[in-house]
C-alpha cells in the first residue's frame, strides 16, 4: 500500500472547520488522535475571517475576542502572543440611540443618576430589584428584565445589547439559555445587585495572580482574528495526526453495522471513522442526519437563524463628525431603525486603515427585520446611511465599502431552547460515536466555541489502534 496516498480511515472524523471544529480537532490531534476535517469552503474559520485590501483590514464577521486564561493558554500554546494586540482602553465607552442623539452608557453610579437614558422611575425600579423574587418558569429576556429592571432599562440598555449580540428579539430569546450567567445569578442569590456584589467581594478576597491575563480585555491580532483560526489549523496539520480536505462537502453520512461511520462527499471521496463530530450550522447537521433520523433533523431545524448583513464602510476622519471615542453605537428598537448597531472599527483597534482615514462596522437585519439585510450592495447601504449619517454626522458616500452578507447569521437561543437541546441530545444518544456540536449549544460567542470544541475533544472515547 502506498504510504502516501490520502487516508480515508481515521479515529474522528469532523465536518466542518469553523472555530468549533478547529478547537476539537486541534485538541484531538495533541491527544495522539488521529482526525480528518472536512469543509465545504475553499477556507477554514467559518464565520472567523480577516481580509486586508489596500490597507484596510476588515473582518467578514466577529471583531474580537473576550480575555480568558483559557484563551491566555491557548494563544501561548500556538506561539500567538506576540500577534495580540488589546482594544484602544476608550473602547469602554459604549453608545447607545435615544431620540436621534448617540448617548454613552453609564460605567459609575453617578452617571447612571445623571444620565438621560433612564428616567426617575426606572431608578426607583431599580432600587426594589434586591426585594423582587425569582421566577419559577422560563422567561423571555424581555420579561426577566422588566420584572427585575423595569421597562426603561430594558428599552435602552438589554434590548441594544441583544441586538449587538444576537441580532436577536428579547421578546424571544430565553433567559437561562441567552444569558445563563446572568440567570444563574438570580437563581443563586435572589437579585442580580446581590450578585454583583457577591461577585466584586469574591474577587476581592481571591484576587488573580499578577500573571494572569485581565478578564474581559478585547483582544484581537495584528492581521485579525483569522490568525487564530489559521493557527488552530497549521497546528492540526503539522502535528502529524490530523488533515483538513477543503472544499469536501459532506453529502450523506451512513452508520455501519460495527459502529463505524461512512462519509460520502460531494467530489465523490468516501470516507470510514469511529468517531464523527458534526460541528456545522445546525440546518446543515439536519439535512445530512434527515435519512437516519428524520425526528432528529426536525429539531435542529427548529433553531432560527436570522439573516444579518456586515457593512464596512470607509471615509476620511473629516467626513465623521462624532468623536468615534469608544466601542461602538447600538440602536435600540425603540428607534425604529433598521440598523442593529456599528463598530468604530479604526478605534477599537489600530492600523486597521489608512492614514487619516476611519472604519466603521455596521449590522442589519437580524430577527426582528430580517427584510433589512436583503437586497442589493446599493440598497443595503441607503438603509445603514440613512439610519447612521444623522447620528453620527457622517458627509456622503464610503470611500470603501465591502458588505458580507451572511444568511443564516447567528442561532437564537429562544423560549423552549434548552428542552430542545435536550431532545436533540436524546436522539443522538440512539447512534454511537456521534457527536454535534457548534455555536447553536452553549454560546455563541469565539471563545465559547474554542471551550466547547475543547471540552468535546476531553470527553471523546480514545480510539484502540
Amino acid at each position: 500500500m502506498n504510504s502516501n496516498a490520502p487516508r480515508t480511515s481515521v479515529d474522528t472524523l469532523i465536518i466542518g472547520a469553523g472555530i468549533t471544529g478547529l478547537s476539537a480537532g486541534y485538541h484531538l490531534t495533541k491527544q495522539g488522535e488521529h482526525v480528518i476535517i472536512l469543509e465545504a469552503e475553499a477556507r477554514v474559520g467559518g464565520a472567523v475571517g480577516s481580509v486586508m485590501e489596500a490597507q484596510w483590514l476588515r473582518e467578514l464577521g466577529p471583531n474580537s475576542l473576550m480575555q480568558t486564561q483559557a484563551l491566555a493558554q491557548l494563544l501561548s500554546d500556538l506561539d500567538l502572543s506576540a500577534e495580540i494586540i488589546e482594544a484602544n482602553p476608550v473602547a469602554k465607552k459604549r453608545f447607545v440611540a435615544k431620540n436621534g442623539h448617540p448617548v454613552a452608557l453609564p460605567t459609575n453610579p453617578l452617571e447612571l443618576l445623571t444620565t438621560p437614558l433612564f428616567n426617575l422611575g426606572d431608578l426607583f425600579h431599580l432600587a426594589r430589584e434586591p426585594w423582587i423574587k425569582p421566577a419559577k418558569t422560563e422567561e423571555s429576556i424581555a420579561e426577566f428584565v422588566r420584572r427585575r429592571l423595569g421597562t426603561g432599562f430594558l428599552d435602552w440598555a438589554v434590548d441594544p445589547f441583544v441586538s449587538g449580540v444576537y441580532a436577536g428579539d428579547p421578546k424571544l430569546l430565553s433567559v437561562q439559555a441567552a444569558i445563563p450567567k446572568i440567570y444563574a445569578m438570580e437563581q443563586e442569590n435572589g437579585s442580580l445587585i446581590r450578585g454583583g456584589i457577591a461577585r466584586m467581594k469574591a474577587a476581592k478576597a481571591n484576587p488573580a495572580p499578577i500573571t494572569q491575563p485581565a478578564k474581559g480585555k478585547l483582544l484581537s491580532f495584528k492581521r485579525g482574528l483569522q490568525t487564530l483560526t489559521d493557527a488552530l489549523a497549521q497546528a492540526i496539520t503539522a502535528s502529524g495526526c490530523g488533515e483538513i480536505r477543503l472544499q469536501s462537502q459532506s453529502t450523506r453520512i451512513t452508520p455501519n453495522a460495527d459502529q463505524t461511520w461512512q462519509i460520502h462527499t460531494e467530489q465523490g471521496e468516501q470516507f470510514s471513522c469511529k468517531n464523527l463530530i458534526l460541528t456545522v450550522p445546525a440546518a446543515v447537521a439536519a439535512r445530512l442526519l434527515a435519512p437516519i433520523d428524520a425526528p432528529l433533523a426536525e429539531h435542529l431545524n427548529q433553531i432560527e437563524y436570522p439573516p444579518v448583513a456586515s457593512v464596512v464602510m470607509g471615509f476620511d476622519r473629516d467626513k465623521v463628525a462624532h468623536p468615534l471615542d469608544g466601542f461602538g453605537l447600538l440602536i435600540p428598537s425603540k428607534e425604529h431603525k433598521q440598523t442593529l448597531g456599528v463598530l468604530f472599527s479604526s478605534t477599537l483597534f489600530p492600523d486597521r486603515t489608512p492614514q487619516g482615514k476611519v472604519m466603521l462596522t455596521a449590522f442589519i437585519g437580524g430577527r426582528q427585520k430580517p427584510q433589512a439585510a436583503e437586497g442589493t450592495d446599493d440598497e443595503i447601504l441607503m438603509r445603514v446611511l440613512r439610519d447612521l449619517s444623522p447620528l453620527l454626522g457622517i458627509q456622503g458616500q464610503p470611500e470603501f465599502l465591502r458588505i458580507q452578507p451572511w444568511p443564516r447569521a447567528i442561532p437564537q437561543y429562544e423560549l423552549g431552547h434548552l428542552s430542545l437541546i435536550e431532545k436533540i441530545d436524546a436522539r443522538v444518544a440512539h447512534f454511537s460515536n456521534l457527536h454535534l456540536a457548534g455555536n447553536w449549544r452553549a454560546g455563541i460567542a469565539v471563545g465559547d466555541c474554542l471551550i466547547n470544541g475543547e471540552n468535546l475533544a476531553k470527553k471523546m472515547p480514545r480510539v484502540d489502534r
